[in-house]
């Protein structure tokens, strides 16, 4: 089981502390640093001193860093045009030496297009499929070849599909809980599935909808990881538990409930019913960015306990 660091800035961060979880996650031993990207913080609290960008963060992140994989859970289609996307995340790919993986959703968060002058369409998810489609075949595209799509929202001709990446292969990741179109988009342009903030049931059942799209598709389920985003919680004692707990805004039953809190041991329990039914990655969803201890409690008695 991998356990991947995932942050969420928009809530309120500068760069310097995302930079401090990162080199924690790489010196703790985690696999990877991801992060949301969002430009508006949700539910209380002002999210100051203001939103930093997804790959602006991580391009300075990846010159900091050595080992960790760096991506995003998820980038939003709505963001960015696919051909600009393409070369700023095979930029950061060359600048991280190849370790950046692209997670890329629909986008949903009405209220901060709205803040920023972005524009929010009606029809998101076959912008998504689209910029699936042209983000991959431009990274796919040979040197010295071009690359064209005539789609309905973004028609691209002849681009020299250059920079490549570092990577043979940048990893994508799509996720959600859609019952149809994302197993299917899955199943044809991603390597990672990713079923965010769910049950172990709900969990089972979406891996077991997408599993079965890819051998409609033509491949092997198992080529496929399968993963999970999950708040986390960890105490060494019930006070602990309860001051983290409190830190964050959430109650300890809601958690243990909802997400991975506990003891140590819990955690690891919980953690293997996902493993059970086919969960290989868990981001761990780090909502209190100061607290670089409680990193390193989960690296000594929780991550050790999986290795």
């Amino acid at each position: 089981m991998d356990l991947r660091i995932f942050t969420e800035p928009q809530q309120g961060a500068t760069y310097d502390t995302l930079l401090a979880v990162a080199k924690a996650t790489e010196d703790l031993g985690f696999d990877a640093f991801f992060r949301s990207d969002h430009y508006l913080h949700m539910g209380s609290g002002d999210g100051l001193p203001g939103p930093t960008d997804a790959w602006i963060t991580l391009a300075g992140i990846a010159r900091e860093t050595r080992r960790i994989r760096l991506g995003t859970l998820m980038t939003a289609a709505t963001f960015r045009l696919p051909g600009v996307l393409a070369i700023q995340v095979a930029q950061v790919d060359q600048m991280s030496g190849g370790r950046v993986e692209l997670g890329l959703g629909a986008g949903w968060f009405e209220e901060e297009h709205k803040a920023y002058g972005i524009p929010f369409p009606q029809e998101k998810f076959a912008r998504l499929e689209e910029q699936l489609a042209i983000v991959t075949g431009l990274w796919g595209t040979e040197v010295g070849e071009t690359f064209s799509h005539h789609g309905t929202h973004y028609d691209l001709t002849d681009s020299p599909a250059l920079p490549k990446p570092a990577q043979a292969k940048i990893p994508v990741l799509v996720g959600g809980h859609g019952a149809a179109r994302t197993p299917r988009l899955t199943a044809r342009y991603a390597d990672e599935f990713n079923m965010p903030f769910s049950s172990v049931e709900d969990t089972e059942r979406q891996f077991g909808r997408v599993r079965a799209a890819a051998e409609q598709a033509g491949r092997k389920a198992d080529e496929l990881t399968y993963s999970n985003a999950l708040v986390v919680c960890v105490g060494k004692d019930d006070r602990e538990l309860a001051r983290r707990a409190a830190a964050i805004g959430r109650e300890v039953d809601e958690l243990k409930a909802n997400g991975l809190a506990g003891s140590p041991d819990e955690v690891v329990e919980k953690i293997g019913r996902y493993a059970e039914i086919g969960s290989q990655r868990i981001y761990l969803q780090i909502l209190d960015l100061d607290d670089l201890d409680h990193l390193e409690l989960i690296s000594s008695q929780v991550q050790s306990q999986l290795s």
